[in-house]
């Protein structure tokens, strides 16, 4: 994407009011939406969050299955999530929202027990020693989901990464935690609910073309 194309986007996000870009310092300093999303929302609806939502086609895409509850797609790259601000602006959907922030920002954006559940799309698995901190499913970031999940709330991982997979899986097992369910291969063996078969992204679609397995976690960290 060219810098104009980038500019361009980064401007429409401004006029988009199903788009939020705070500063580091607001988000750290006291994000005012913090326990306060029904404020927001104008409701008290469950909330799920995509982490690293890239185009935010899961954002939109579960949105428009479940009405009754509200998304927020998070990303730090504001040109990507620009495609479903504006899908999600012409479609009329009043319960989606974008955040520009990072995702180890999460804490600071919501309040304890305020999220339902969370979902992690294709995220880098970050397989070097060195760039382990930014594994999304590692024991700091499970910390973060904890605070902000309610007791009963559940993560889903979906990826084309069997290091991933089977990391997260390995870390749930020794951490004694719920492994809800797993499927290495879902669109081989049956069994994964309707949204993991039904939405895919960018990403995946190019992944299913070189024939990569998907592989699906849906688990709860309390």
């Amino acid at each position: 994407m060219g810098s104009k194309n980038k500019l361009k986007r980064f401007q429409e996000n401004e006029t988009f009011p199903n788009v939020i870009q705070p500063s580091r310092e607001e988000v750290v300093g006291g994000f005012p939406l913090k326990g306060k999303w029904d404020t927001h929302f104008k409701n008290n609806n469950p909330i799920v969050l995509e982490l690293g939502c890239g185009k935010g086609e899961y954002t939109v895409g579960l949105a428009k299955r479940f009405p009754n509850k509200n998304f927020i797609g998070i990303d730090i790259k504001g040109a990507r999530f620009w495609k479903g601000a504006k899908i999600a602006m012409e479609e009329n959907l009043p319960n989606v929202t974008f955040v520009r922030t990072q995702i180890e920002l999460v804490d600071y954006i919501f309040g304890e027990q305020e999220v339902s559940e969370i979902w992690i799309t294709f995220p880098d698995p970050q397989i070097k020693y060195k760039r382990t901190k930014h594994r999304m499913t590692n024991q700091e970031f499970l910390k973060r989901y904890r605070q902000v999940l309610k007791p009963d709330g559940t993560v889903n991982l979906k990826t084309d990464s069997e290091f991933m997979h089977g990391y997260t899986l390995g870390l749930l097992h020794g951490l004694g935690l719920e492994v809800i369910y797993a499927n290495h291969d879902v669109y081989t063996n049956e069994g994964s609910p309707q949204e993991v078969l039904e939405i895919q992204t960018f990403y995946e679609n190019q992944y299913l073309e070189k024939g990569k397995p998907i592989t699906f976690i849906r688990f709860k960290v309390n």
